[in-house]
């Protein structure tokens, strides 16, 4: 579609949809912000945007002569697409996309894309470095924090563009098409947003949907739906395993990261030579290996990046030491698999803070992950009330209710003997007391740092 002349409504004034509404006016198109919230500060949402064109924005309600005079509707991540208004939009025959599917049409170069429930923003920074060591124009995007929108207009023919997508941005594409793509994993997230299982499986599967015979998607042989879904692709298939040896692929083969292509078997790297921890990181090494090597970068100068790569903020983050105690921020642990992660990589008794919006999931396999691990749960948000009894259920009762983040750094500082660990891995969203996981995983830091 040819954006120039076409009045686009961006559905959403936050982050997205602010960088939406700027790419759309720098290509000649007439953007027009709603927000389904009435309460919303129309001239604070004007004020966020790069002030170059004139911006018309509407929250509450749509006027029907405005939805009948739009061209294109461009939703940011947030926005469900099963919203009555959504619904209306489809039904008029509008083309609805998101701001990936925005970017995509608007950026130029070859796209490597992440997807999966967990690991992604480690993956995506990691595969970021390894391309940005190896070629001349690399962007790092996405829900990493990087709004693929911003930074579309400086792609180029020789640029590779590293993007993490969730599967909210992946409900909105139509023509997005990576050269290379990857699923981590798949476990149960979002809910309260994709209804289903299967929904939110069939929406994370998307990321191949547009791909050829000469693309390339990776994916977790360990993960029995993956596993099952690459018999029936298109593009190659590249396997990576942390529990078996691959005919094919990339696999964990004790301390050692192997590459088997065709007849070569080479040793990638040592584990011991990583500055990652957990099983669940050498997995988010294989895939940004095999990724980066399957887009042609020599092993060689795979192997110094991943070598000088350190963890992402927010992921299981050693923040400091006090008083023999050492404190880990593991914010993004937004879910109960992802915390899970979090609690497997503690070697020493820990004290762990949990708990925040309710996602709808379930906490027994979390509560069954803590392993003779946690001397104290300290919970807060609202879910507390539902982890707490999950816990009693499965016979964990040392148990401590707190108001807020400040009180339960408090409370674990007071409880915390030397040896110990206190990890912030919530297994819940952030939303309610936090604007996001970022926000959440600084405040603990601050807390901690003023002890």
């Amino acid at each position: 579609m040819e954006l120039q002349g076409k009045k686009v409504l961006v559905f959403g004034s936050g982050k997205s949809g602010i960088g939406a509404s700027d790419l759309l006016a720098k290509v000649g198109a007439f953007p027009v912000i709603y927000d389904g919230n009435a309460e919303t500060d129309k001239d604070a949402v004007v004020h966020k945007t790069d002030g170059t064109y004139p911006v018309t924005v509407y929250a509450g309600e749509l006027p029907k002569e405005v939805q009948d005079s739009l061209d294109l509707v461009v939703l940011s991540p947030g926005v469900p697409t099963d919203l009555p208004l959504v619904k209306s939009f489809y039904e008029q025959g509008l083309p609805v996309w998101g701001e990936v599917e925005l970017a995509y049409r608007v950026g130029d170069g070859e796209v490597l894309a992440i997807t999966g429930t967990n690991g992604k923003t480690t993956t995506t920074a990691l595969l970021g470095k390894i391309m940005q060591d190896a070629r001349e124009s690399v962007f790092v995007v996405g829900n990493i924090g990087t709004p693929y929108t911003s930074k579309a207009l400086e792609m180029k023919q020789n640029s590779v563009t590293v993007a993490e997508i969730s599967s909210f941005q992946l409900e909105t594409i139509d023509e997005f098409a990576p050269k290379v793509s990857a699923i981590l994993n798949i476990t149960e997230d979002h809910l309260n947003r994709h209804h289903t299982m299967e929904e939110y499986i069939r929406v994370k599967e998307l990321i191949t949907e547009n791909q050829g015979t000469e693309d390339v998607c990776v994916l977790n042989y360990e993960d029995e739906v993956l596993r099952e879904f690459g018999k029936h692709l298109t593009p190659r298939v590249v396997y990576f395993s942390s529990g078996r040896k691959l005919d094919e692929g990339i696999y964990l083969d004790g301390n050692k990261i192997i590459l088997k292509d065709g007849e070569k078997e080479i040793e990638v790297v040592k584990t011991e030579d990583l500055k990652l921890l957990g099983k669940h990181n050498f997995e988010n090494v294989m895939a940004a290996v095999a990724m980066a090597y399957y887009d042609g970068v020599s092993l060689d100068s795979i192997r110094k990046s991943i070598c000088e790569f350190t963890a992402v903020a927010h992921r299981i983050e050693y923040v400091t030491e006090k008083k023999g105690v050492v404190y880990y921020n593991d914010s993004k642990g937004t879910n109960p698999d992802a915390a899970i992660k979090g609690i497997q990589a503690m070697n020493r008794p820990t004290l762990l803070i949990g708990g925040g919006y309710d996602k709808q999931s379930g906490y027994d396999e979390w509560i069954e992950a803590f392993d003779g691990k946690v001397r104290y749960l300290v919970l807060i948000g609202q879910t507390k009330e539902k982890i707490k009894e999950a816990a009693e259920k499965h016979g964990f009762h040392d148990i401590i209710l707190c108001e807020d983040l400040k009180e339960a750094v408090k409370v674990c500082e007071e409880k915390a003997q030397p040896g110990d660990a206190v990890l912030l891995s919530p297994a819940c969203a952030s939303w309610g007391q936090f604007d996001n996981y970022e926000q959440r995983g600084d405040m603990f830091k601050e807390y901690v740092r003023n002890l």
